[in-house]
């Protein structure tokens, strides 16, 4: 078993942490939140004093911060991790952030004599909870077969996606094209509805002809076809629209980094932007058909 440093106690890393322990690995953990660390004291991690500290003595370092700058900031600031951490660490950052910022921390660390994957993750809040998350990995060969065990405490599914970077440009592709298929989805529901045809009778045709795709089987945007999905909860998350939204900005920046036209992506990010606007930002993304149906 491993001491890890675990910076990041949010509605992700919470979760994340406490599934650490539950492994069997100490937790050095760190949070702004002092709500946050108190739960994952009460779980049995130890409270750091702030980064460096958590980081000092681990033998890995797992974040899970909100954007790139933050992530700059507790790698390379002054007192950070690299300034902290003991030789030989391995660093995973779970945070979901730009690919530019994920690549330069990346090598910062490597100029420093650390290890590191990118490891952003798919599954929200109930795959955190429940250790069944995907980690998409980007770094070295090396890098990646030190991280699979711990990762695996935490998720079903670890795909190493290529070098530095590699997972961060996997997760906003993903979750590009998952913003853009609920938006489909949903319009399909609200047409069928004004139609005339039940909820239910589209998905049975739909789940089962070529309309079908994971945010209609499996995140249905309307109540009754599938019991689990937040449109049966008044659209709690499960992955609130506010981080959909994030991840959609990330695919448009990338593009426009690379040259690469996202005429749906970028469209999507609008709409999204539209209904995080009304004040929706904390409900479920696949809220977004009530929108389409023209509610306020």
């Amino acid at each position: 078993m491993a001491t890890i440093a675990f910076i990041g106690l949010g509605n992700m890393g919470g979760p994340m942490a406490r599934n650490l322990l539950k492994a069997g690995h100490a937790v050095q953990a760190f949070d702004l939140s002092e709500a946050a660390c108190a739960a994952a004291r009460d779980a049995g991690a130890t409270i750091a004093a702030g980064p460096g500290a958590a980081a000092a003595g681990a033998e890995v370092v797992i974040t899970m911060l909100p954007a790139g700058k933050h992530v700059r900031e507790v790698y390379t600031g002054e007192g950070g991790v690299i300034a902290s951490a003991k030789p030989g660490s391995l660093f995973i950052d779970s945070s979901t952030v730009d690919v530019d910022s994920a690549r330069a921390v990346a090598a910062a660390a490597e100029a420093a004599g650390f290890a590191m994957v990118d490891a952003p993750v798919s599954g929200g809040v109930g795959g955190a909870e429940a250790g069944t998350l995907t980690f998409m990995v980007g770094g070295t060969e090396d890098a990646f077969k030190r991280a699979e065990p711990i990762l695996a405490a935490m998720g079903k599914a670890i795909v190493h996606t290529g070098g530095p970077g590699n997972g961060q440009a996997a997760k906003i592709c993903n979750n590009m094209i998952l913003g853009i298929s609920m938006i489909g989805v949903s319009e399909a529901f609200a047409l069928a509805e004004k139609l005339g045809l039940e909820s239910q009778k589209l998905f049975d045709v739909a789940s089962k002809s070529s309309g079908q795709c994971w945010s209609l089987t499996s995140y249905c945007p309307v109540p009754g076809p599938v019991p689990t999905s937040p449109a049966n909860r008044d659209y709690q998350p499960g992955f609130a629209a506010a981080l959909m939204l994030k991840d959609l900005k990330l695919a448009v920046e990338a593009g426009q980094s690379t040259g690469s036209p996202l005429p749906l992506g970028g469209e999507a990010a609008q709409l999204y932007t539209l209904f995080c606007n009304a004040g929706f930002g904390g409900k479920d993304f696949s809220g977004i058909v009530n929108m389409l149906r023209g509610q306020k």
